[in-house]
């Protein structure tokens, strides 16, 4: 009988859950599609494009807010099960209200558990295919930043033609083995800078043991211990530029950690992407949690109604509480795994509070 009552729970909160995202995901792709037609409304293309762009982006967006798809669902769980006195029928069968609680809870961890190793794989695939098609259509960009196993490579477009520039290697503040090639509007060759290292945390970049190549003047080569080359991309901007992180699972990360590093990705960066992803199923059972401190107790339709309002209240402020611990992270007010847990650990510490007067309910 027990495991008949069990599978009731699950499988109407599994059947809530997937409603609840579909239903996210279907208002996610009609309001992306809006900015993907108005993106590509004078570049001569089908609609077909837009929608693919749409599908491919919103299921990433769909994981950042499963958290608050598992709030609202688990809402509507427990408030469905309360007025259809299923509750208390349940009770009946010597559930209390922890138990519960604690059986739908660890259905949503197990789903967190579900989602990083099965699900994002397929949509940090999608967004990757999304960035590569976005960047082809975007033809207002000036400068091109892309990263792949030769190394880090530059494109800067100015009037009188554009520089590529490429490096073997690309740290956190520095980047080494550096070639630099100049084009004039006609493509052709104008002339060539070597360096053996750069520090580009401003403009200009500081580059040691340079060798400049002018193709311009037979070939006339100008050597020099330190050389101030002029560009727009610094440090901090080419890591906004490449670096979305969305496009890299949680399995790459773990399995790829050290060749991600050496390709540029800083360890405070990964660190901080992996507690992201690490927290997620134990945020996913604490928002379970949250939503029965809101629903489980009184059966008056009134109650409901007020407890509804406070808990998107609720939401709204653990959304920006969450924003707030990142900030202070990303500051370096706090250390960034820090960051990471603070909302959790906070969020832990009321939630436990309200299972202890809940069960006395």
């Amino acid at each position: 009988m027990y495991n008949i009552v069990n599978k009731y729970i699950i499988i109407k909160f599994l059947k809530i859950i997937l409603n609840a995202i579909l239903i996210f995901l279907s208002l996610g792709i009609l309001l992306n599609l809006f900015e993907e037609i108005e993106f590509f409304k004078n570049l001569n293309q089908s609609i077909s494009l837009p929608i693919i762009l749409s599908l491919a982006y919103v299921p990433t967006l769909i994981i950042e807010l499963l958290p608050f798809i598992i709030f609202y669902s688990s809402m509507y769980y427990f408030i469905q099960i309360r007025s259809s006195k299923d509750l208390l029928l349940i009770k009946v069968f010597g559930y209390s209200n922890v138990k519960i609680i604690s059986i739908v809870a660890f259905v949503a961890f197990l789903f967190g558990g579900f989602v990083l190793l099965a699900i994002n794989p397929i949509t940090s695939t999608l967004t990757k295919y999304y960035e590569r098609v976005k960047a082809t259509y975007t033809i207002d960009i000036d400068h091109l930043v892309s990263i792949n196993k030769n190394g880090l490579w530059i494109k800067e477009i100015s009037e009188n033609g554009y520089k590529i520039i490429n490096a073997e290697k690309f740290e956190l503040e520095e980047i080494k083995n550096i070639s630099v090639y100049t084009f004039n509007a006609k493509h052709e060759l104008l002339g060539r800078i070597e360096a053996e290292s750069a520090i580009i945390t401003n403009n200009p970049w500081i580059m040691s043991n340079v060798q400049i190549y002018d193709f311009k003047n037979n070939n006339k080569i100008n050597a020099m211990q330190d050389y101030s080359f002029e560009t727009e991309n610094v440090s901090d901007k080419i890591n906004s530029l490449y670096r979305n992180l969305d496009t890299i699972s949680f399995i790459n990360l773990i399995t790829n950690y050290s060749l991600l590093n050496e390709k540029g990705y800083s360890k405070k960066i990964l660190n901080e992407k992996i507690n992201k992803f690490i927290s997620l199923p134990f945020f996913l059972l604490l928002m379970v949690v949250l939503a029965s401190l809101f629903t489980v107790g009184s059966l008056k339709v009134k109650q409901n109604f007020y407890y509804v309002i406070v808990s998107i209240l609720t939401s709204v402020m653990i959304y920006y509480f969450k924003d707030l611990s990142f900030a202070l992270g990303q500051s370096e007010k706090i250390s960034l795994g820090l960051s990471v847990w603070m909302p959790v650990i906070a969020l832990g510490l009321f939630c436990t509070i309200g299972v202890i007067q809940i069960n006395e309910k």
